[in-house]
């Protein structure tokens, strides 16, 4: 339950600081606005992701014993989370354009969030093999991964929030682009452990 808590916690890490639509959203609502605003869009994934989880949930449970459809999902997921890895490691910082639109930041979250393909492609590829293996454990190990995952994804999304309340110039400063690229390297061997268990599903390990 720990290793599938703790792949949780660093993958969710990586989601919430990493440069996206949604971060984006989420500094400037706070700087257009305020943090109460920028913590709002950060929730949005809570209620948006909802539908997904359980489809990948049904899906997980009903792919335990097709090998190699596994091994393919696990591949394309290797290959999403080798991708955000190397965008992390080559991230300088997080822009963000401030517009003069009235406040509707909760909303203004599930729509971006809703229409980002970034969620859908995490959850059927990273997160449908992960859980796969987990349901063959116990639903514990489910419920430590998806817990872990949301409480960094969107508890770091707020901490941006506050930090950006306060200080402008820490999304582009040194210590966030460090923290990129260590989680970036992280990615990159996490796919690298998606890509160990494509082979093996389809006895090539």
């Amino acid at each position: 339950m720990i290793a599938f808590l703790t792949t949780g916690i660093i993958l969710g890490l990586s989601a919430g600081i990493s440069p996206g639509p949604l971060l984006a959203l989420v500094i400037s609502e706070t700087l257009r606005y305020d943090m109460k605003s920028g913590i709002k869009v950060a929730l949005a994934p809570i209620i948006t992701d909802a539908p997904v989880i359980m489809t990948t949930l049904l899906l997980s449970a009903s792919l335990t014993k097709f090998n190699y459809i596994l091994g393919g999902i696990s591949f394309a997921g290797g290959s999403f989370i080798l991708y955000l890895g190397i965008n992390s490691i080559r991230s300088k910082g997080t822009a963000v354009k401030i517009d003069n639109s009235p406040s509707k930041s909760f909303q203004k979250g599930i729509l971006a969030n809703a229409l980002s393909p970034h969620p859908y492609l995490f959850w059927f590829t990273v997160g449908a093999p992960i859980m796969t293996k987990a349901i063959q454990q116990d639903v514990y190990c489910v419920v430590s991964f998806i817990v872990g995952f949301y409480m960094l994804l969107v508890g770091s999304k707020i901490m941006l929030a506050v930090i950006a309340g306060k200080s402008r110039s820490f999304l582009t400063g040194r210590a966030y682009i460090f923290i990129m690229r260590v989680l970036g390297i992280i990615l990159c061997i996490f796919a690298g452990f998606l890509f160990k268990d494509s082979l093996r599903y389809v006895g090539l390990l």
